[in-house]
């Protein structure tokens, strides 16, 4: 699994590759609070590269968006597959989050 980083303008873009499970929950929690801490205020979590999530990933979802929230910071996803999206939609959680089928839409909502 990887994860990187990338600004456009004032939005953050957290790229995910691989499956959101174990290992890379922690680095996703890390990420999200180091770009905070920079004082970020919009951030996409770019879904592009990710086939799967588990309870952790969902977990780890929603930790970011509400730690998002505390530091008055806006969280979007982006590019949400198939399989992601039912997972979403099966745990009832696809209303927690603000979404967008492109990441280029998703950095252009913040506009």
């Amino acid at each position: 699994m990887k994860i990187r980083t990338q600004d456009y303008n004032n939005v953050t873009v957290i790229e995910l590759g691989g499956e959101l499970e174990g290992e890379l929950t922690e680095h996703l929690k890390k990420t999200v609070t180091e770009e905070i801490g920079k004082g970020r205020k919009a951030i996409v979590i770019d879904m592009n590269g990710v086939g799967f999530i588990d309870s952790s990933g969902l977990e780890e979802l929603l930790w970011s968006r509400d730690y998002c929230n505390e530091n008055k910071c806006e969280l979007r996803l982006a590019g949400l597959d198939e399989n992601c999206r039912k997972i979403l939609e099966i745990t009832r959680l696809s209303g927690d989050f603000e979404s967008y089928p492109e990441l280029s839409e998703a950095v252009r909502s913040f506009a």
